[in-house]
């Protein structure tokens, strides 16, 4: 029989287990799944996102920080050296990599503006970089659904994901889904701050 108000601690740690362990890399997939292997009843109010990015951080300091530390390096130092590559598409670094809040299904989020997707994939072309096409919706600031070109490659063990807004983005960006405000984005500036302080 499913519980109709399961445990929100249960339901945040083992969403949190995914997401570190099994590769789930969406909350709401994560936190899904949770209720379904704790018998949780769907009509259970879901716990808040941002305990569960909690729990995320909370559980690599206190199984894996070591590897934590070396997986969130490698991601950011990836995220730098792309960000410079496509400097010409004012580049940001977003989601996980910026929080820290990681696990193994987790790949680089850079949101790039141009005017016309296809300029970023002949830069691809001409550097050989192969990639795959996509499209991901984003719900933006000024309350508008935007469908963005998503473009997809490895660079190594660490998968990228770019995805090209509109010159608009700038002042409207798009919305974390953790907590529904503007996602925290870093500039190539401010991420070369990051690394050097986590390297101190």
């Amino acid at each position: 029989m499913k519980r109709t108000g399961g445990s929100q601690e249960e339901w945040i740690e083992e969403a949190a287990r995914l997401i570190c362990d099994e590769g789930y890399a969406d909350y709401r997939a994560a936190r899904a799944k949770a209720a379904e292997r704790l018998g949780i009843s769907p009509r259970s109010s879901p716990p808040d996102p941002r305990r569960i990015e909690a729990a995320v951080l909370q559980r690599h300091a206190l199984f894996d920080a070591a590897a934590h530390a070396l997986q969130l390096a490698a991601m950011r130092r990836t995220a730098l050296r792309a960000m410079r590559l496509l400097s010409g598409y004012q580049p940001r670094l977003a989601g996980s990599s910026v929080t820290g809040a990681i696990g193994e299904g987790h790949r680089v989020q850079l949101h790039l503006v141009a005017d016309m997707p296809e300029t970023v994939e002949m830069l691809l072309h001409d550097r050989h970089i192969p990639f795959e096409q996509g499209e991901r919706r984003y719900r933006l600031a000024d309350g508008r659904d935007f469908c963005a070109a998503l473009l997809s490659f490895e660079a190594d063990t660490v998968g990228v994901d770019l995805a090209v807004f509109e010159p608009a983005s700038l002042r409207h960006p798009p919305l974390s889904q953790i907590d529904g405000k503007p996602a925290r984005r870093l500039t190539c500036e401010q991420l070369e701050a990051l690394i050097a302080a986590a390297a101190d």
